[in-house]
């Protein structure tokens, strides 16, 4: 078992998922992984999310600790043996720190931008309000309100899809991928009533996601989250 690069809590996860076709995200897909599919869709997640307490091999880094990240990301598998891994494979991720820009570029070949974002969390009664906004061009922004009450995903349902991949994958070098374990218990999910996007995803991430801006998501959740950890990295 690989040892344990960070640790932290990703809290109130976003995930606003786009059925894309297939043909767009063949060039990204990492060596010895394939698409995975959900009753035959292939899916792009746009996920906004609190990292807290997070620590790099146990240790804190200064102003490091709490901050927004908001990515986009779809999902492949890997066989390892008999074994199916679903793993996430990330087009783009923003954080406003430049060391877990660094960090994560460095030595996992991730693909972090580093830009300004704020969020904020509003308890009002029952509902719960989670806005994440984040500036390239302009502030973009996304929004869910939803029932102040998580309950457990159906066991074969697309929350399921989306949630439970446990490994990521990118591309390092010719024919190589790096695998990396992300490890947390299952999520509950917060029924969402209401949401809002405002993005310009060519401006974000290119021409192959101008899709996006005409496209409304199939699915959009509200996740609380938990503890993760994520282990040191491999080669394939």
């Amino acid at each position: 078992m690989k040892k344990t690069f960070l640790t932290a809590e990703w809290r109130k996860l976003g995930m606003a998922n786009y059925i894309v076709d297939p043909a767009i995200l063949q060039k990204y897909v990492p060596p010895h992984t394939e698409l995975d599919f959900y009753q035959g869709n292939c899916y792009v997640s746009l996920i906004g999310f609190m990292f807290m307490n997070t620590k790099i091999k146990g240790i804190k880094v200064p102003f490091h600790v709490n901050f927004e990240e908001v990515n986009l990301r779809f999902y492949v598998r890997y066989k390892e043996g008999n074994e199916w891994r679903r793993g996430a494979v990330f087009i783009s991720e923003i954080v406003s720190k430049p060391m877990i820009a660094l960090v994560a570029n460095t030595l996992f070949h991730e693909h972090y931008e580093i830009l300004k974002a704020k969020h904020t969390w509003v308890l009002e009664n029952n509902s719960l309000k989670v806005t994440y906004q984040w500036k390239k061009k302009d502030w973009y922004k996304m929004e869910m309100e939803a029932q102040n009450k998580p309950v457990p995903f159906l066991k074969g349902s697309e929350e399921e899809f989306i949630t439970e991949h446990y490994w990521g994958y990118t591309s390092a070098g010719k024919n190589k991928s790096l695998e990396y374990g992300v490890e947390h218990p299952s999520w509950k999910v917060y029924p969402v009533g209401k949401y809002a996007i405002e993005a310009d995803f060519e401006d974000l991430y290119g021409k192959d996601f101008a899709f996006m801006n005409q496209q409304e998501p199939n699915s959009v959740f509200l996740v609380e989250g938990s503890e993760v950890l994520i282990r040191e990295g491999r080669k394939i």
